[in-house]
């Protein structure tokens, strides 16, 4: 190997080394849950088993994805609810009529490409406040999707249902299919700009990096995601809810802070956000098997935040002292 090969994979790995600091008691806790759920529930070693807990899992994966790639810019979205029941009213009003899947498809992804490229020009280009947008947005999202579906119902084509939510794999293949994505888009120029946006936005800009251009995709892109969970949800459940996403919003920040991803740009890594979606869905289902009430499920949910919050500050103050 030559030595300016040797250079370029000594600064691979210190990059990931701090992009993914602090995450590594994470992958541990994940292994604890995965073999305490294999124990209450052995069926998922099975492929069965685990098609079932990624249908589960997918779009918590999906929304924290979103909210980990406007955090790695140094925004916050407080939009993510209002898109997943957004998408899933318009899949569930468009699918099983004359467009079809397809029709309805399409425009559940521009519904969320087109609001999610607003919401970043708006605070991209104005300068206003990712966090008070993004609130304002989710009164607007909710009170359209109330307007299109004012109660769950609607319908998902049934073969539609059965090849997402059905006994197929097809779960697993959208996050395979989704971790590749992501790859190659951190290989395009949008992508390499999204961490020097965020860490450092002015000398960023000064350097030739087009950081409004990276965060305003980054916005259309978290959107996009938004409503595809939101599809997802409708094809798992057969129909439409306005109401659905409402825990999604909470749920994305605190597996995003789980997984490293900092609230001020630039720290942090998207398996972070996956491994802390993943532990979040274990957990749930861990105290789900046990028998526990739903208010120990979000004791246990809120202690591993605070914990994971609280860890890297105090390590960091114990080096500097």
């Amino acid at each position: 190997m030559s030595a300016q090969a040797r250079s370029g994979v000594s600064l691979y790995l210190a990059t990931q080394t701090f992009r993914n600091r602090g995450v590594v008691p994470l992958f541990a806790l994940v292994l604890v849950f995965i073999a305490a759920y294999v124990y209450l529930f052995p069926g998922l070693l099975s492929v069965s088993g685990t098609s079932r807990f990624a249908q589960s899992w997918l779009p918590l994966a999906l929304v924290s994805v979103a909210q980990a790639l406007l955090m790695l810019t140094g925004g916050i979205s407080l939009a993510i609810g209002s898109l997943v029941s957004l998408g899933a009213v318009v899949a569930a009003t468009t699918m099983g009529g004359p467009l079809g899947v397809l029709g309805g498809g399409v425009l559940v992804a521009l519904s969320g490409l087109v609001i999610g490229t607003v919401c970043g020009l708006i605070v991209v280009r104005l300068g206003l406040p990712a966090i008070v947008v993004t609130l304002a947005a989710s009164f607007i999202i909710s009170g359209a999707a109330l307007l299109i579906l004012p109660r769950p119902g609607g319908a998902i084509p049934p073969w539609f249902s059965d090849l997402l939510a059905g006994d197929t794999p097809a779960a697993i293949v959208l996050l395979v299919g989704g971790v590749v994505a992501w790859k190659l888009y951190l290989a395009t120029p949008l992508g390499l700009s999204l961490y020097a946006g965020g860490e450092n936005p002015v000398a960023a800009y000064r350097a030739g990096v087009p950081v409004d251009a990276a965060r305003i995709a980054a916005y259309a892109i978290s959107g996009l995601l938004c409503t595809g969970a939101g599809l997802f949800v409708a094809a798992k459940t057969g129909s439409g809810d306005p109401l659905i996403g409402q825990a999604f919003t909470l749920n994305s920040i605190a597996a995003a802070v789980l997984g490293g991803v900092g609230f001020h740009g630039g720290r942090g890594a998207m398996r972070g956000a996956l491994a802390g979606s993943l532990l979040l869905s274990l957990m749930i289902s861990v105290m789900f098997f046990l028998g526990l009430k739903p208010f120990y499920h979000y004791l246990a949910q809120g202690l591993i935040i605070v914990g994971a919050v609280a860890l890297p500050e105090l390590t960091a103050r114990r080096k500097l002292s």
